[in-house]
């Protein structure tokens, strides 16, 4: 039983790293002289292959940022606080009694950063050919599949009655 429950709590703790990576990481979209995250873009001077930091262009619409940034950052709070009920939950829950809680609060986690990805991939660097999506992208679906699952699992999962 000890097994189980440290796996479910390194599933939970990886889950929240991909998320929290994902969100605060520089690397959502690349180009070959520029990337961009959630919070402002790198442009590359030429003359001395350095790095600088730039505002997000105006091109971007700022509602439809401001809602990626707001899902993505709610969805690292709702995954923190559903391992924090989980653990609640552990200590409270009655044997045989499903963790429900903490699962309905880690598919909100799960739902808030689809809600962000899913505005991010449609209304940003749609007609933008050179470029492609970087790693903490990735990352941020990663974070998804893992909340999804993690959360279908405490819905499922009974507190052992030894």
């Amino acid at each position: 039983m000890l097994k189980a429950l440290a796996g479910i709590c390194f599933l939970h703790l990886t889950t929240i790293f991909f998320l929290f990576w994902a969100t605060i990481d520089d690397a959502w979209w690349f180009t070959r002289t520029l990337y961009t995250d959630l919070w402002g873009k790198w442009v590359m001077e030429n003359e001395d292959n350095v790095w600088v930091y730039m505002d997000i262009p105006t091109s971007y619409r700022k509602d439809y940022l401001q809602v990626v940034q707001a899902f993505a950052v709610l969805s690292c709070l709702f995954a923190v606080f559903s391992l924090c009920v989980f653990i609640f939950q552990l200590f409270t829950l009655g044997k045989g009694q499903r963790f429900t809680i903490s699962g309905v609060v880690q598919l909100i986690s799960c739902f808030c950063i689809m809600v962000a990805l899913s505005v991010y991939t449609d209304h940003f660097h749609r007609d933008e050919k050179d470029g492609w999506y970087g790693w903490s992208y990735i990352m941020a679906w990663f974070g998804w599949l893992l909340t999804l699952f993690t959360g279908i699992m405490y819905i499922i999962l009974r507190k052992r009655e030894d």
